[in-house]
């Protein structure tokens, strides 16, 4: 797999990521993000993908999570929700077994 990074999210949100290196692929709904995410995650290692979609995407997400690639970061690109500061909290107590950054 190359390495490569990818974010999903509405176009006027996540354009500005393809200033980075990031490849950009913009979507307009929660199924046009699922269908995407399926085919980006095959040649991607790590993916953001937009807080507006991750949570109703988090069944996919917890495939996703099952393995070590790709990597699928929910980010608040366009609106911060709190889904990407909660999933990144369960993700580190998982791993560690404790909390060592958001202490809430």
């Amino acid at each position: 797999m190359k390495a490569k990074t990818a974010i999903v999210g509405r176009a006027e949100n996540i354009m500005c990521f393809k200033a980075a290196g990031v490849e950009a692929f913009p979507v307009t709904d929660e199924k046009g993000a699922r269908e995407t995410l399926r085919k980006v995650a095959r040649d991607h290692p790590v993916v953001f993908l937009a807080e507006e979609y991750a949570e109703p995407l988090r069944d996919l997400l917890k495939r996703f999570d099952e393995e070590a690639y790709p990597v699928v970061l929910p980010i608040p690109a366009g609106g911060d929700t709190g889904y990407g500061e909660a999933f990144l909290k369960e993700a580190m107590e998982r791993a560690l077994g404790v909390d060592i950054l958001f202490r809430k």
